[in-house]
């Protein structure tokens, strides 16, 4: 028997650096404790001049963008952040904030096990910076002259993905009826840029496919159009669905576990 092959052990002689640096925060020291901030700073602006100033949509888009937003963007985002805040109970991701809450689980753990959830490629994170990419790709490519080859190749709404279509398709059979809403509204506002309109343009060409907007869409285009990296907006996304997660669960933490149905006898199978 051979020995295995193994590639040459050698040293990669790269230094480390002495301290960690950031550009996002930076921390004052006390004189008398180094280990203790006086005062703090995002990006460069104090933060409790931050606190006394601006919104907490203001400060999260400074945190991620290194720069305050104009107050078309961060009304754009505030109305996204609002319209995300709950990805609802039929969400497989708030189910099992829900059943970990009745479960009696720690209620510490609720998010970091319903946010797993939530990052997932089924209307989850996991589909958000493919859809990022995918809209800025092609946002200067007409919706319908897209949609029409899309059709030409043969596609189903099941291979949408398959295609590199990505943040559109059905839910539940139909179309996504309060994400279309969603999306109609931050098209009304003045911050909507060309990813998310492109993206409406796109939604209205395959209504006759039974098909639109999925939350993972909408939420890309807004990130794209706001200038996040794509690869920032999965976290995104599992953070503005985290206090409808966290909200759920905590609701059912104090209920016995017969407040959450249970699936019958009749409804198992057991394959020979």
């Amino acid at each position: 028997m051979q020995e295995p092959k193994h590639d040459q052990v050698r040293s990669r002689n790269e230094p480390f650096v002495a301290k960690t640096v950031t550009r996002i925060w930076h921390e004052t020291p006390d004189a008398d404790n180094p280990y203790i901030a006086q005062a703090a700073s995002c990006h460069g602006y104090d933060l409790l001049e931050l606190m006394d100033k601006r919104s907490f949509a203001d400060v999260f888009y400074l945190l991620f963008r290194g720069e305050l937003p104009t107050p078309a963007e961060v009304q754009l985002f505030q109305a996204l952040m609002i319209g995300l805040i709950n990805p609802g109970p039929r969400h497989p991701a708030t189910r099992a904030a829900m059943n970990v809450g009745v479960g009696k689980t720690n209620p510490l753990h609720i998010l970091p096990i319903a946010s797993a959830v939530l990052g997932g490629d089924y209307l989850g994170g996991g589909e958000i910076e493919n859809a990022m990419r995918f809209l800025r790709k092609h946002h200067s490519t007409p919706a319908q002259e897209f949609c029409a080859q899309w059709r030409d190749a043969g596609a189903s709404p099941e291979s949408l993905a398959t295609h590199g279509i990505y943040g559109f398709g059905q839910k539940n059979g139909g179309v996504d009826l309060l994400t279309r809403s969603i999306a109609e509204h931050l098209l009304s506002l003045p911050g909507a840029g060309k990813c998310l309109r492109w993206g409406q343009q796109l939604a209205n060409s395959l209504q006759s496919f039974g098909m639109g907007w999925l939350s993972t869409g909408v939420a890309a285009a807004v990130f794209a159009d706001l200038g996040f990296h794509p690869r920032a907006g999965g976290s995104l996304f599992q953070l503005l669905g985290a206090p409808g997660l966290v909200a759920h669960g905590l609701e059912l933490a104090n209920k016995p576990i017969t407040a959450m149905p249970f699936v019958s006898d009749d409804n198992y199978v057991i394959e020979r």
